[in-house]
């Protein structure tokens, strides 16, 4: 088995973990929504003994990746262009 060095991750930096009720909070969803984007695999999560916990960078990663494209929402509202 392959020894883990001390000085292996000095460069990184420590991560922030955040307990569902705290993810489900800054993204603003539910926490059953916040498990099902765990379940379908659309945001990481740890489980970590008995409690599941997030990642921040992974939590603001996923925010970031749900950004919405301008001009992709124009099949939500009535076509306004339609002179009658």
């Amino acid at each position: 088995m392959a020894s883990l060095r001390s000085d292996a991750s000095v460069d990184a930096p420590d991560a922030i973990w955040l307990s569902t009720q705290d993810a489900a909070r800054r993204l603003g969803v539910t926490p059953r929504t916040l498990y099902r984007f765990i379940d379908q695999g659309e945001l990481i999560a740890y489980r970590l003994g008995r409690v599941i916990r997030l990642k921040l960078s992974d939590v603001d990663a996923f925010i970031e990746a749900s950004r919405i494209e301008p001009g992709s929402l124009e099949h939500l509202y009535p076509d306004s262009n339609v002179k009658g």
